[in-house]
C-alpha cells in the first residue's frame, strides 16, 4: 500500500542525515509496471562485482547493504502499482561497527525512473520531487502579435493554448490617414487582448484549485492586459508580471523562471492567510474555531468543519487520522510548517486547529 506524502516527508528527512564514509548506501528506484526480478538479477551481478572492492570494510558495507536491498526486493512478487524505492546501508556512525538499516516502500506517486546507485549518500531527488507542492497557477505571455497561454503544477509546465492576433504592425507614414489608423490599431489591440481573456477564462475554469496567474510580456502589453475594464477579474488573480525577452512556448520557461521569488513568497503568504483566518476567529471567540486534538477530533466527526489546519510537528499516525475523517466530509485539508510565527502557534496549541462551517449551539 502507497503511504502518505507526510510519511514519506518523515522518511525523506531521516535518510538525509545519514553519510557514509565512502560510496556504500545503495539507492534503488523502480518505476511502475517495471519487472522486479530484472532488479534481483541487477542485484545479484552487483554482489558478484562488488566482492572485488579492495578496501576490506567498504567491501563488507557494500557486499552487505546489496544483500539486504535483495532481501527487501523479496519481499514484493510484482512491483507495487506506484513503483518501488529501496534504500540500505550501515548508517553507523563508528568505523568497524555495523547499524544495517533498511528502507523499502511504495511512495505516494509514480516512480518515473530507474535507478541503482552506490553512493556516500541515498539519492532522494525523486522523493523530494513528490513532495513538492502540486499547486496550480495560470500562465499568460501576452504582446501584439501573440499570445501563448498554459499551467504551472508543481515544478510541471504544459502548454494549453498559443494564438495569433491579426493587429497590423505600426504605421510609420504621416499624412491625415496617420491618427485614424492608430485609433483603429489601438481598438483592435484591445480587442485582441479581450479575445485573450475570454480564452484564459475556458481553458483555467479546468483547474477550480488555481491559486493564482503569472502574466508576462513587454511591459506596454501587460498594463493594457492589467487596466481593461473587460479583464478585470482575470486581473485580479495576477499575483506577478515579468517582461520576457523570449516568446511563444519557451516564454513560459522564463516567466516560471522569473516569477521564483513570488511563488515562494506566496507560499508563505497563503499559509499565513489561512492562520490568520484561524486566530482571527479564535480571537473574536465567534464559536468557529477550535483547537487542541480532543475538540478539533471531535468536531471533525460531527461533520462541521470546513478547514483543517494540522501542523507538521505531528505525529504521522495523528495527521493521517485526522485527514481520513476530514475525507469523509469533504473538509478541506492543510498541513502548516513551523517556518512562521502562525506555524509555531499552532504547534503551540496543541498542533491542531479547525474552522467550522457554522457555529455550533
Amino acid at each position: 500500500m502507497a503511504m502518505s506524502k507526510y510519511e514519506l516527508k518523515k522518511i525523506v528527512n531521516e535518510l538525509k542525515t545519514y553519510r557514509a564514509r565512502h560510496t556504500e548506501f545503495i539507492t534503488i528506484y523502480v518505476p511502475r509496471g517495471f519487472n522486479i526480478n530484472v532488479v534481483r538479477d541487477q542485484l545479484s551481478q552487483e554482489l558478484s562485482t562488488a566482492s572485488n572492492i579492495k578496501s576490506k570494510t567498504t567491501r563488507k558495507n557494500v557486499l552487505a547493504a546489496l544483500e539486504k536491498a535483495l532481501s527487501e526486493s523479496r519481499n514484493y512478487k510484482v512491483t507495487p502499482e506506484n513503483g518501488l524505492a529501496i534504500f540500505t546501508g550501515n548508517i553507523s556512525r563508528v568505523e568497524g561497527q555495523m547499524d544495517l538499516r533498511a528502507w523499502s516502500f511504495e511512495p505516494p506517486e509514480n516512480v518515473e525512473v530507474r535507478m541503482y546507485r552506490c553512493e556516500q549518500e541515498f539519492i532522494l531527488g525523486p522523493l523530494i520531487d513528490m513532495l513538492e507542492a502540486k499547486y496550480v497557477y495560470g500562465l499568460v505571455v501576452i504582446d501584439e502579435h501573440e499570445a501563448v497561454i498554459g499551467v504551472l503544477k508543481g515544478k510541471s509546465i504544459k502548454m494549453l493554448k498559443e494564438l495569433n492576433s491579426l493587429v497590423p504592425g505600426k504605421f510609420k507614414a504621416g499624412g491625415q490617414s496617420a491618427p485614424r489608423f492608430q485609433h483603429v490599431r489601438q481598438e483592435m489591440v484591445k480587442d485582441w487582448f479581450r479575445s485573450i481573456g475570454v480564452v484564459c477564462n475556458n481553458l483555467f475554469n479546468q483547474y477550480p484549485n488555481m491559486r493564482g496567474i503569472l502574466l508576462g510580456g513587454a511591459g506596454f502589453a501587460k498594463e493594457i492586459f492589467l487596466k481593461d475594464p473587460y479583464l478585470k477579474d482575470l486581473a485580479k488573480k495576477v499575483i506577478t508580471s515579468q517582461d520576457l525577452s523570449h516568446s511563444g512556448e519557451v516564454a513560459l520557461e522564463e516567466l516560471v523562471s522569473k516569477s521564483e521569488a513570488a511563488l515562494a513568497q506566496e507560499e508563505v503568504l497563503s499559509e499565513k492567510k489561512l492562520m490568520f483566518s484561524f486566530l482571527t476567529e479564535l480571537g473574536k471567540d465567534s464559536g468557529l474555531a477550535v483547537y487542541g486534538k480532543e475538540d478539533v477530533i471531535k468536531v471533525l466527526n460531527q461533520g462541521v468543519v470546513d478547514t483543517l489546519l494540522l501542523s507538521e510537528g505531528l505525529d504521522i499516525k495523528d495527521v493521517e487520522e485526522a485527514t481520513a475523517i476530514a475525507e469523509g466530509y469533504s473538509t478541506k485539508v492543510f498541513l502548516i510548517s513551523q517556518e512562521t510565527k502562525e506555524g509555531q502557534q499552532l504547534f503551540k496549541l496543541g498542533g491542531y486547529g479547525a474552522v467550522l462551517r457554522f457555529k455550533l449551539s
